[in-house]
């Protein structure tokens, strides 16, 4: 029981301490306001309402009449930085599958796989003897359409042909051609040749091999650089265009990291998903990674402009985060919203008025409607953007 009996002495003493400093201490006023204990002292008129309190503190110094100092500054508007992170697969910016158009058998193989090649490099050749005959029987064909055609045109000229005659060997020339040009491109779809630059694949099939037609024989990729297609949230849309800088980083590697650029924006968000098809151009310069890869992008997105307050001006209350403003030379007390927190500055959303500034230093001693001097530090104590 005695030591019940001390615990409440305790209380009563410290009760009796608070009034007494809260009556007796003007300075002591804000602290018995966050408290709740201005009001009922207020009530059973121990103490002066605040307006009687402020004429009743000392002056000097070459303040006004009861003005607390304080370092206050306007807000500065900053731009909020958001950043889009997310997953995306890469793909080579050139990509051809590599097959004949023919059916053969495969001679002779020019290339390996993982050779780089250039546009129009021989790749391999299949048999083409039969291809070889059929050019060389138009070839045939069309030396005789032409002897022909020939032969009846200067006989025309004096008057031993007929011009039917002639009309008919210029077509037999003509369709000759025709013919010789066909055996010639088909015997050219037995050799095939590289359709782009790159790197080969590996390649199917071996020398001896049946080829059959559009049979996928290897695929040739220029990975010089990668196209990695990824997703954003709508919401972030009107603040994407073409050009605009990512971060990409291997999930097989995340410590690398590469740079890239926005290269195109489709142009309809996925109803089921709420999110838009991107497609960013990363240079693989030292053909470290391949098509197919999964890469995790990161895109900042610049956004809107916010009033941005030094971290030390903001508090708490039981209502939340609040700052207070210096107002036409008095305190006032203005609740915010923080967005986004930088290293040197917090952005908040503040209803603030033309030459209202925040208090950084001295809000300790801050109620609403007190008096304030704004000190000359001030000038040097803005938010840094």
């Amino acid at each position: 029981m005695s030591v019940i009996k001390q615990l409440l002495l305790a209380l009563v003493l410290l009760l009796v301490g608070l009034v007494g400093a809260a009556v007796l201490v003007p300075a002591a006023r804000p602290f018995a306001d966050r408290i709740g204990l201005s009001a009922p002292l207020e009530r059973i008129g121990l103490i002066s309402p605040v307006a009687e309190a402020d004429a009743a503190l000392p002056q000097g110094g070459g303040k006004a009449a009861g003005a607390i100092a304080v370092v206050a500054t306007e807000p500065v508007a900053e731009q909020m930085n958001d950043e889009v992170v997310s997953v995306g697969s890469a793909r080579a910016i050139r990509s051809v599958a590599v097959s004949s158009e023919v059916t053969g058998r495969l001679r002779t193989l020019h290339i390996a796989s993982g050779d780089f090649v250039q546009e129009g490099a021989p790749l391999a050749e299949l048999d083409d003897e039969a291809a070889r005959i059929a050019l060389d029987r138009a070839n045939v064909v069309l030396a005789d359409a032409q002897a022909t055609a020939s032969r009846l045109a200067a006989l025309q000229a004096t008057g031993a042909s007929a011009g039917t005659a002639v009309q008919e060997a210029d077509l037999a020339l003509k369709t000759a051609e025709l013919e010789q040009r066909d055996a010639a491109f088909t015997l050219s779809q037995f050799h095939l040749t590289a359709p782009v630059s790159g790197w080969v694949g590996i390649w199917s099939a071996d020398i001896g091999d049946q080829v059959s037609q559009n049979t996928e024989l290897t695929r040739i990729e220029d990975r010089s650089t990668l196209i990695v297609d990824f997703r954003v949230p709508e919401r972030v849309v009107q603040y994407l265009k073409v050009g605009d800088q990512v971060s990409a980083s291997p999930l097989a590697d995340p410590s690398a990291t590469l740079t890239g650029t926005v290269k195109a924006l489709d142009n309809r968000v996925d109803e089921a998903s709420r999110t838009l098809r991107v497609q960013a151009e990363i240079e693989n310069r030292a053909d470290a990674y391949r098509p197919g890869m999964a890469f995790r992008i990161s895109v900042a997105i610049a956004g809107e402009s916010h009033p941005a307050v030094d971290p030390l001006a903001i508090q708490w209350g039981s209502d939340g985060p609040y700052v207070w403003l210096v107002r036409d030379g008095k305190a006032a007390r203005e609740p915010i919203r923080i967005l986004q927190r930088n290293a040197t500055s917090v952005i908040v959303d503040l209803a603030a008025q033309p030459g209202d500034l925040v208090v950084s230093e001295g809000v300790q001693a801050l109620r609403p409607g007190a008096a304030v001097e704004v000190s000359s530090a001030s000038a040097n104590t803005a938010p840094k953007s």
